[in-house]
């Protein structure tokens, strides 16, 4: 087992891994820029270093400055926590260079899964169900118009290096497509670097769930059930559930199935997300692997007893899973109850821009089946130059019903003053029959808040 883990993160995830070293009994060193010096990982962490500038590009994307840090503390190992550098080939590569372990998948796994259109060609070649569209980057409008007439409109460009919706396109026609080709070209080489596109049949009204899996340095892989993670706005998610109220059992073996399939063809080790795209019949599709410990990981841990990061630790340290037989065909996976995650942003609900600034007051919600993982206190003020995301929400009852009530009961007492919060949004949300019934897609939350769905 290592001695001291250098967590190259900051805010609730660090927090989230420091706690986990802990009970691991492991030293471990925090991270930060200059205007992070007061925030609660820090305090936490055994140890801390400076590491540059508030811009990341200065501090936590330093791999410099990082490499530097874990080299004066004397730690062994580099958590990246998500975001920043969790998915960077290059910075794995570089941490074994110098002897240092990297708690996650191999630098080959996450290139290879990095790329979309390298995963997709991955994925598709392992037997996984991939959706219609180009058999690598497209290089032109004229390619990219052929292969739309042969699998039909509407499609959907996306960026090969992308995230986040950036360089993301949908075309209804041949005219869309020709207008959309260039302007998301743009977007992505601005974005990523990288302006190469592939091209793909647009679904009306999917799903989004993804499947958790799990390998090891033996070559055990499992899954642990899948995430709801439909309620998104502009491709960045709100909600996420688990299990989905649209996958049966016998979905859920098949999707679990072809999970483990893509996470093997890449000799896959640690925490991975494989996420799919559920049509209305049932039919799923690969749409990209993340090869780091997602933001809504907590859901599975409330449904399966586990904690995801102890075993990241436990794993990337040579030891076998801990759950070896829970969903990797020997047997039903079957989540216990059901988990919600909110994400409560530091935003203003009715805009959705940031909303940085002093937290004058902070009541955090308790009682039976309640989690929130946070980094914030009364004094702290939220810089703007990171992910707004303030504290997950997470609860836990036997049914989705007992835990939509204990989310509404949470939200309302989950009390932040000082800045604006996403907490309204949510308790709207739960007002909504679609969500409450689990009627929802992709496209839901965007149509419902520019009005084309009822409130009640």
């Amino acid at each position: 087992m290592f001695r001291k883990v250098l967590v190259a993160n900051r805010g609730e995830i660090a927090l989230r891994i420091i706690a986990a070293c802990k009970e691991l009994g492991i030293a471990t060193v925090a991270v930060h820029s200059t205007v992070d010096r007061d925030a609660l990982h820090v305090r936490a962490a055994d140890e801390s270093v400076c590491i540059g500038p508030a811009a990341p590009s200065g501090s936590y994307l330093n791999i410099t400055s990082l490499v530097a840090a874990a080299e004066i503390t004397g730690a062994d190992a580099v958590h990246p926590g998500y975001g920043f550098l969790a998915e960077n080939a290059h910075f794995a590569e570089i941490l074994g260079e110098v002897g240092l372990a990297w708690i996650g998948p191999s630098p080959d796994a996450i290139r290879r899964m990095g790329d979309k259109s390298v995963a997709r060609d991955t994925a598709k070649k392992a037997g996984v169900p991939t959706v219609p569209g180009s058999p690598g980057p497209i290089t032109s409008t004229e390619e990219a118009l052929k292969i739309a007439d042969r699998i039909g409109y509407p499609v959907l460009l996306k960026a090969v290096a992308g995230g986040g919706g950036r360089g993301m396109r949908v075309a209804r026609s041949g005219k869309e497509l020709a207008a959309a080709y260039d302007l998301a070209t743009v977007e992505a080489e601005r974005a990523f670097s990288n302006g190469e596109l592939y091209l793909e049949k647009y679904l009306a009204e999917p799903r989004h769930v993804e499947v958790q899996v799990f390998g090891d340095q033996l070559g055990k892989i499992v899954h642990l059930g899948e995430r709801e993670c439909s309620l998104q706005r502009r491709h960045q998610k709100i909600l996420e559930e688990s299990p989905s109220p649209a996958v049966s059992s016998a979905l859920r073996a098949r999707m679990g199935a072809a999970a483990i399939a893509a996470a093997r063809a890449v000799d896959y080790v640690g925490a991975g997300t494989v996420e799919f795209l559920l049509d209305q019949d049932g039919s799923f599709y690969f749409m990209e692997m993340n090869t780091r410990i997602q933001v809504e990981h907590p859901v599975t841990e409330m449904v399966t007893g586990f904690d995801l990061v102890k075993e990241q630790i436990r794993v990337a340290a040579g030891e076998p899973l801990s759950f070896p037989r829970v969903g990797n065909g020997e047997g039903e996976f079957r989540p216990r109850g059901h988990a919600i995650e909110f994400r409560i942003n530091a935003e203003d609900p009715e805009r959705f821009t940031p909303s940085p600034g002093t937290i004058t007051t902070l009541h955090v919600p308790g009682g039976p089946g309640v989690r929130v993982d946070t980094a914030a206190y009364i004094g702290w003020r939220i810089p703007p130059h990171y992910d707004s995301l303030l504290a997950k929400l997470i609860v836990h009852g036997q049914t989705r019903e007992e835990a939509l009530a204990r989310g509404r009961r949470a939200l309302e007492l989950f009390i932040v003053e000082g800045v604006k919060t996403t907490i309204p949004l949510h308790l709207r949300l739960l007002d909504n029959p679609d969500v409450r019934h689990g009627r929802i897609s992709t496209k839901w939350l965007e149509r419902w808040l520019a009005g084309e769905t009822p409130e009640r």
